[in-house]
């Protein structure tokens, strides 16, 4: 089983072409295990959006205060479901990279039960962990976007008084791709603000960490890892988006063939039934792609250690040491996986912790 474990963690570097690569694979090898684990979250979006899409219809229509009181409390719960399935997504994408990481080094099979398993051990620090995340995400938005709005403001002032010297064609020309340069880096000053805290719910369930120790363990883990992470992520959206249209297109077909205006453009002409069902293919997408995103996240996390600390030596150590006395030593880098004390002397114990 070591041996099989080592395998995967090869001393060269993975590149984001190898991390897509191998996401696929392993998203492949475990494709129904892996939507049972983000099912559940999603489903909870879903039926958010759901109760969204019937009380936004009827909530400034209806005439009866009885109605519109119904309406309105459909609509707060609607709200609280969305944002509650976005992060129980969170959690559960952090619950599965303890169990992820697991398989990479131990060939332990993945499983929805372990998953959760670990989302229960330490929910309230992961609740924490990815409220954090979620301010330190907006913050990235809300600066990715400020700059980008100063670029454009730059590149449509300087096409302007470009085109009072030269052809229509040149500002429009330059100034185009000087649109497309602020949308790009604008896109990468995102994830390189993003990536600062991309490792966090691995280094919490994975090294057992605290907190605030699992937000500068994942500063310190992430720099260099922008181009990686941003091909992982794009990949993921264009991914998702494809599935989207797929589930989108017949039900498109169908409306049209029934006398709906299926464009975005006459939503509020929908009937109940089309828009309902339009609301909730986003969500079930999700279920497809969001593993994805998982493993993604996992890969790159176990790669970064293999870069920086020789996590595969650790492995490769515990094949032939017996177990780590444990000398209550502190030491400047994690275990491998961090395990309940009681778990420590387990004759199945091994080097420095690994179960």
């Amino acid at each position: 089983m070591a041996s099989l474990a080592t395998a995967q963690l090869t001393l060269a570097p993975l590149g984001a072409g190898d991390l897509i690569d191998r996401a696929v694979r392993l998203y492949r090898r475990h494709l129904f295990t892996l939507i049972r684990i983000a099912a559940p979250p999603v489903l909870v979006t879903a039926l958010g959006s759901i109760s969204w899409t019937i009380s936004s219809r009827h909530l400034f229509s209806t005439t009866e205060t009885s109605s519109f009181a119904l309406f309105v409390l459909l609509f707060c719960i609607a709200f609280v479901l969305i944002i509650g399935g976005h992060v129980f997504s969170l959690l559960v994408m952090g619950g599965a990279a303890r169990n992820l990481v697991m398989h990479l080094l131990w060939n332990e099979p993945v499983s929805a039960r372990a998953t959760y398993a670990a989302v229960r051990v330490r929910f309230w620090s992961l609740l924490g962990a990815m409220v954090i995340v979620l301010i330190w995400g907006s913050l990235a938005v809300g600066v990715s976007v400020v700059g980008w709005y100063m670029l454009v403001i730059v590149a449509v002032m300087g096409s302007m008084l470009l085109a009072t010297i030269a052809p229509i064609w040149l500002p429009i020309i330059t100034g185009s791709l000087a649109g497309l340069l602020a949308t790009a880096l604008a896109v990468w000053l995102f994830f390189f603000m993003f990536g600062r805290v991309a490792y966090v719910p691995q280094v919490l369930l994975v090294e057992g960490k605290g907190v605030f120790q699992s937000v500068g363990r994942s500063f310190a883990l992430a720099s260099g890892n922008v181009r990686r992470l941003m091909a992982v992520s794009l990949f993921t959206y264009f991914a998702t988006w494809s599935a989207l249209m797929i589930l989108v297109i017949p039900l498109g077909w169908y409306g049209y063939l029934s006398g709906i205006d299926p464009s975005p453009w006459n939503a509020n002409n929908w009937p109940a039934w089309y828009a309902i069902g339009y609301s909730v293919l986003e969500p079930l997408s999700s279920i497809l792609l969001a593993p994805i995103w998982m493993l993604g996240l996992s890969l790159l996390y176990v790669d970064e250690r293999v870069r920086r600390e020789g996590y595969d030596v650790e492995l490769l150590a515990s094949r032939y040491l017996d177990k780590m006395p444990q000398l209550n030593v502190p030491s400047p880098l994690a275990p491998a996986i961090s395990i309940p004390q009681e778990k420590i002397a387990s004759p199945r114990g091994s080097v420095l912790g690994l179960s």
